[in-house]
Formats: C-alpha cells, structure tokens, sequence
C-alpha cells in the first residue's frame, strides 16, 4: 500500500472509532460467569457499537463485529489492575491484550472448538501471543467500502471471493483473519472447502477439506462453523429456573 492510500486508510479509521462510547456499567456476576465459562482457545465474538460495527454487522447479515480470543492468564495488567486475557485486534492500534471488563456491557457469545486438545490450544494461543503488535490491515476498509458500493453485475456469491479482505502483508491483521491463521497452523477447521471424492467401485464418499483463505473470514462465521459450539456462561454456571426471582404480576382489574 503506497503512502497516500494509507495516509487515506489512517484518515477512515480516525473517522470511524471516534466517539467510541462510553464505558458503560458492567454487571459484576454476569462478567464473573462469563470469565468462569472461557477456556484458553475460545473465541469471544463481541456485537460491538462503534460505526464500522454496524457496517460489519449489517454486509455480513450477523449480530457480531468484532472476535477476541481468550488466550487466559498472561501475567500482564491494565493500569486499573485487571489481567490481560484476551488478544484482540484493534482497527486504530493493532494487536494487543485486554482485559475481559472491556466487553462486559456488550452483548457477547463464546464459540469453543470442540475436540482440540491442549497441544492444539498452545498452539492457537502461542501463535496469536507471538504478533502482539501487528499493525491493522488498513487495506480491510477499504475492501468494506467496495462492500457498501457492490459491483452492480457481480451476484453476492460471487463478491467475496472477489475482494479478498486483507492485503495478505503478514505484518498486518484484522481481527478475524488472525484468528483464523491461528486455527489454520493448528491444522483446525473454522469453514473450511469441503470436496466429495468416491473411490472407485465403493459406494460411499469420503470428505476432503480444503483449508480456506484467512482473508475471507468474518466474526461470524466462528458462530456458525460446526466445528465450534456454542457455550452458555449461565447454563454453564448451573442454570436452575426454581431459583429465579420474578417480579410480582400485576393485578387484573376487576372486570
């Protein structure tokens, strides 16, 4: 990307993350089952509020904007003193760690891959600690506004594939195709390609998965990958309905 086009890339970023709101208050017990419910390896997906969340939410018809992963106890703090767990790319800063309170008020939804084992999570997690730093790919705007104006004859199937999100630097990210990267050196599939092949006089057809390109991954697509679940912090804290409190019914007015 020559110096114009990021200068121009710097001057969108700077127009869209302004007038980020404000912290809103956290509910202590619902951030406690949230940080009780990550494992080391799960992607937090984030619904987000700044401009470009609604942008991302609205081409990719998805509640999410934004994906985090829970990379666990790292031994670093912010400057209020909360541990730094999860590892993010930011559009105006880059890669970095943040604490789990940033997305407490937001509504959020953890995708865990289900049969990774240790050795595959130490992976995921080591690869994404290894480029802390890494610049945004600023090139990602620009292919979200060729998003917003579409290519009049192209069909949307066809649109994806065609911009390619990312400029494919490695000295560069965004936040879902890093994580995707990750996945991809521990050999796990998100949403992958898959292909049919029969072997000759049998009647049943094996699956061969192709690993997808990193830069044609959004947010959402951990959410509906079949390789993730999706895991609950409140039925995970042990959920029972006899315990709930409900408000008194309002009486009926005699009739």
């Amino acid at each position: 990307m020559n110096r114009g086009l990021e200068l121009l890339g710097r001057s969108v970023v700077g127009f869209i993350t302004r007038g980020k709101p404000e912290a809103r208050r956290v509910d202590a017990k619902a951030l406690a089952r949230l940080q009780s419910a990550l494992r080391p390896g799960d992607v937090l997906l984030v619904e987000g509020s700044m401009k470009v969340s609604a942008a991302i939410k609205y081409l990719t018809q998805s509640t999410w904007s934004h994906a985090a992963l829970y990379v666990g106890e790292t031994g670093q703090f912010s400057e209020q003193g909360e541990p730094l767990v999860l590892a993010e790319v930011e559009m105006d800063i880059g890669c970095v760690l943040s604490p789990l309170s940033k997305y407490g008020a937001f509504g959020t939804r953890i995708c865990r891959p289900q049969a990774l084992d240790r050795e595959g999570r130490a992976i995921v997690v080591d690869y994404v600690l290894e480029r802390l730093g890494t610049q945004y790919d600023l090139k990602n705007i620009f292919d979200l506004m060729r998003w917003l104006i579409p290519i009049p004859w192209a069909p949307p199937s066809w649109r994806r594939r065609m911009i390619a999100l990312g400029s494919g630097d490695p000295t560069r990210a965004i936040c879902s195709t890093l994580i995707a990267q990750a996945f991809e050196a521990a050999r796990y599939p998100v949403l992958p390609t898959v292909e049919y092949a029969q072997a000759m006089d049998e009647e049943d057809f094996e699956e061969i998965l192709h690993i997808r390109h990193h830069s044609l991954y959004m947010p959402r697509d951990f959410d509906i990958s079949p390789y993730f679940a999706v895991v609950k912090p409140t039925l995970e804290s042990g959920f029972d309905y006899r315990a709930l409190t409900w408000a008194p019914e309002p009486c009926l007015a005699q009739q």
